[in-house]
């Protein structure tokens, strides 16, 4: 009788997750931008909008974790996003 085949994880699921930069800000799910609020060199309080997220026809406001400046911006309106895609960095 031929073996039975054993179900495998794949590798990336296998395999945790790199740990993001300091001050990242991640995709919470996985959705498309609808808008940036910020750019590169801004400042931001705890809670200040950032960016929003389109999923399911639904949007998504994404709001500053802490205080702090936008490092870098990894995405612009249009873009697809995926759940725990870093979004930004604040310094």
């Amino acid at each position: 009788p031929a073996a039975a085949p054993r179900a495998t994880a794949p590798a990336a699921a296998a395999a945790p997750a790199a740990p993001a930069e300091p001050g990242a800000v991640l995709s919470p799910l996985a959705g498309t931008t609808v808008s940036v609020a910020v750019s590169v060199g801004q400042s931001v309080a705890a809670g200040d909008p950032l960016l929003v997220l389109e999923a399911m026809k639904m949007n998504t406001d994404i709001r500053a974790p802490q205080a702090g400046t936008v490092s870098a911006l990894h995405v612009a309106p249009g873009a697809t996003v995926t759940e725990g895609q870093v979004l930004l960095v604040l310094s």
